[in-house]
């Protein structure tokens, strides 16, 4: 049998959140404010003959948390995906509209999640991922650890990272 061979060393860090990040308009502020800024020095790359920007989402979904209440207990739940925060909000909105559910529909700010997944290119050409929830904040797939000391360094002045 053949056996694996290590051909790189992928390292991963998680950052747990004191105190969530509040909703998905704090959370989508937090996320475009770290591609337009770059605070971790990336820069843009070409690859397969394209231009590809130095921090970009590379994979995102925000789940809705709606509950249907009726005559004070909760009746029903629905949990809604979405792979984006427009089709997230729209949604959301069309489904507190939905009269198939007996009782009245109310959101559950407090259940919903948000996931962004950020693709990082250092100067080195090491690429990177800052993953982002409400909860946590991972650095994986750097293999310096000055890419993580950078990340770290920038969250230490976030005051919602800490």
């Amino acid at each position: 049998m053949a056996d694996f061979v290590e051909k790189s060393v992928n390292k991963s860090a998680v950052r747990d959140l004191a105190v969530p990040i509040p909703n998905v308009e704090a959370f989508d502020n937090l996320i475009e404010g770290i591609i337009d800024d770059n605070p971790f020095d990336c820069i843009e790359y070409v690859k397969d003959g394209e231009e590809m920007p130095a921090v970009a989402r590379h994979r995102e979904h925000y789940t809705a948390k709606v509950n249907f209440i009726n005559a004070g207990k909760k009746v029903g739940t629905v949990s809604l995906q979405y792979p984006t925060i427009a089709a997230f909000e729209a949604n959301a909105v069309a489904t507190l509209a939905n009269t198939a559910m007996a009782g009245e529909a109310f959101r559950d700010p407090a259940k919903e999640t948000c996931y962004c997944q950020l693709k990082c290119h250092d100067p080195s050409g090491d690429d990177y991922y800052v993953t982002f929830t409400r909860k946590t904040v991972r650095i994986s797939s750097g293999e310096d650890d000055a890419i993580r000391t950078a990340v770290e360094t920038w969250a230490d002045g976030v005051p919602a990272l800490a």
